[in-house]
């Protein structure tokens, strides 16, 4: 069961067209910025990437909010009628029931992707989406589009994206996500990678060997959390 409600946040002042609401979705409380002017044309839904899951030294944080901008500022300068701002679960808001494994190990879980998959189309509502994931946001966005075809999906993009967790995990020698689902195929939509030429978090090689024999869009001069030159196409 999910259902939408207005509320208030002061820690991003977003443009005047768009409007803060919390999405009730399952266990989780999820924020959303949003702009839905045209019932007819598609809604671009944005996908936050993993936030702060740790910290500079490794270990989980406490509160997996994002500390930069990157994934709103996209969404405030998208002149589409229909945009969303999609938070992932105990981001800005820790609900009663979220545990550190919600932004660590599970952070790709049954239990989240269902959450993320339900407020996505509460607030589709029928009508035809454009996903858009950030890093691990991609993950998020992929799982649901595999999971969840009653869900109307007509084009993913990803940037910067991770798109399979386990080969990233053991390229960099971390801990596999073990209470994590994975995504062992990408979705047959149409599609857009967007990839930085600079990213040190999301490899370009690995980027490369997930989306083959697709060819990545390369952004020069920049890093996985700095786009100056992305032009997303629709």
């Amino acid at each position: 069961m999910c259902f939408i409600v207005s509320a208030c946040i002061s820690s991003w002042v977003a443009p005047s067209d768009l409007s803060y609401m919390v999405v009730r979705s399952g266990e989780y409380s999820l924020v959303t910025y949003q702009r839905i002017s045209d019932s007819t044309s598609p809604i671009h839904i944005y996908i936050e990437g993993d936030g702060a899951s740790f910290d500079s030294r490794g270990r989980p944080s406490s509160d997996p909010t994002p500390t930069g901008t990157f994934v709103r500022d996209l969404v405030a300068r998208d002149p589409s009628p229909n945009v969303v701002y999609l938070a992932r679960p105990c981001q800005y808001i820790m609900s009663r029931t979220c545990r550190q494994s919600d932004w660590t190990d599970g952070r790709f879980s049954h239990q989240i992707i269902d959450s993320m998959a339900d407020a996505v189309s509460a607030i589709a509502q029928n009508r035809p989406v454009v996903l858009i994931g950030y890093s691990g946001g991609a993950m998020i966005s992929g799982l649901i589009i595999n999971n969840y075809p009653s869900i109307n999906v007509q084009k993913w993009i990803t940037i910067a994206g991770v798109l399979r967790h386990s080969d990233w995990t053991e390229y960099f020698g971390d801990m596999p996500l073990l209470r994590s689902m994975d995504m062992n195929e990408l979705p047959k939509i149409p599609q857009v990678h967007y990839i930085a030429y600079g990213d040190q978090v999301v490899p370009n090689h690995l980027s490369r060997k997930w989306v083959s024999p697709q060819t990545p869009e390369m952004i020069t001069n920049a890093t996985h959390t700095y786009f100056p030159n992305l032009n997303i196409e629709f």
